[in-house]
């Protein structure tokens, strides 16, 4: 693709050599490459950094096999639209792809153990995105649990328990209950108790000199914090640079409506014994947002008190995955609800709602 040329390229401007095989570490300070046709090389380095990320997790008795029963990777690749698929998993991964082959004509079915869709989302979220991907005609069984799974290499059959106890036929099962390390073979590193490569404030494994960052380290599993990660493990190493370890960080669904989130929901708030503020600006109430035809959606924003901190925001509807960013520099310059207010926002703007949002939270709305 373009943008792996593009990657390629940047490797040859920065003279970083490119090796296309699979990797082991035999021993500290040791890089073995398996290309292709077979033939082995070892490297030495003085420092590894481990970034192999993770894979999807398969269900215990239905494994993979890339046609009927596929992760997320195979969803991608694929060579024929499948009529019919059954989504087993409502966290991210799982409502991307229901909502990607929704829009082009297959008939989803979502299946969810936990009572919500984005079980990690502000819950007003959730039950907003699932009436409006019901609307758009999913399927959506949440409190609902697999007990039974079967594949004939023709299409597959799941029993469920929920609301209504029955079994699901589809061509293709979409399994999206979470990801599993990737892990090099060769020298063995301490683990978590999950199976997730353990590092210390520099990144640095249970062996001196070998690094872990993104995925492989466990959760949140997202691309943007893996990147940071991994730059932070660079420049610690050839700077006196103190890597930071990941704080605050934005978390994005790429449906539509698209949501976006950072920080605490106000479950978590409520659980931790915060006092706070919630301030919510409806996306109808937007002059951009009626003028794009998306009036779906709105912008809520949690703000500590006595200082309007802000400890949470979550958003969902048109490019709200783009307004999330605006939200996090404002938490890492520790900023308050009084600088978001002072500041002038663009009219007519999506981004305006995060000052409306913020008005509505200090008591003087104007626009609601």
């Amino acid at each position: 693709t373009a943008l792996t040329k593009g990657i390629e390229f940047l490797f040859k401007k920065n003279k970083v050599d490119y090796l296309k095989g699979t990797a082991s570490i035999p021993a500290a300070g040791k890089v073995e490459v398996t290309a292709a046709d077979g033939k082995k090389e070892t490297h030495d380095a003085a420092n590894i950094l481990i970034a192999t990320g993770a894979k999807s997790r398969p269900m215990p008795g239905f494994p993979f096999n890339g046609k009927t029963v596929i992760g997320s990777k195979e969803a991608m690749t694929l060579e024929k639209q499948p009529k019919s698929v059954i989504v087993i998993g409502a966290g991210a991964i799982g409502i991307e792809f229901a909502y990607f082959f929704n829009a082009y004509g297959t008939k989803v079915t979502v299946v969810e153990m936990m009572p919500d869709i984005l079980p990690v989302e502000d819950t007003e979220v959730s039950k907003t995105l699932e009436k409006s991907l019901t609307k758009a005609g999913i399927r959506i069984l949440t409190s609902t649990k697999v007990t039974g799974t079967s594949e004939d290499g023709k299409g597959v059959k799941i029993t469920v328990e929920g609301a209504a106890n029955e079994t699901l036929e589809a061509e293709v099962a979409l399994v999206a209950i979470g990801v599993a390390p990737v892990l090099p073979g060769g020298i063995e590193l301490k683990l978590s108790d999950r199976g997730w490569l353990e590092t210390n404030e520099r990144y640095e494994t249970s062996v001196k000199g070998i690094y872990g960052a993104g995925d492989i380290i466990g959760p949140p599993w997202l691309a943007h914090v893996a990147s940071y990660e991994a730059v932070q493990c660079v420049e610690g190493l050839f700077t006196k640079h103190k890597p930071k370890k990941v704080g605050v960080f934005p978390g994005c669904t790429y449906c539509h409506p698209q949501v976006a989130s950072i920080g605490l929901t106000e479950r978590a708030a409520k659980e931790k014994g915060l006092k706070f503020k919630v301030g919510k600006f409806p996306y109808v109430a937007s002059g951009k947002a009626l003028a794009a035809a998306e009036p779906e959606g709105f912008v809520k924003i949690l703000y500590g008190e006595p200082h309007g901190e802000i400890i949470g925001a979550h958003m969902i509807g048109s490019e709200s995955t783009e307004m999330i960013a605006e939200i996090g520099l404002a938490m890492n310059l520790e900023a308050t609800w009084d600088e978001i207010e002072a500041t002038i926002h663009a009219h007519p703007t999506l981004s305006e709602m995060v000052k409306e949002a913020t008005e509505v939270a200090k008591g003087h709305p104007i626009h609601v």
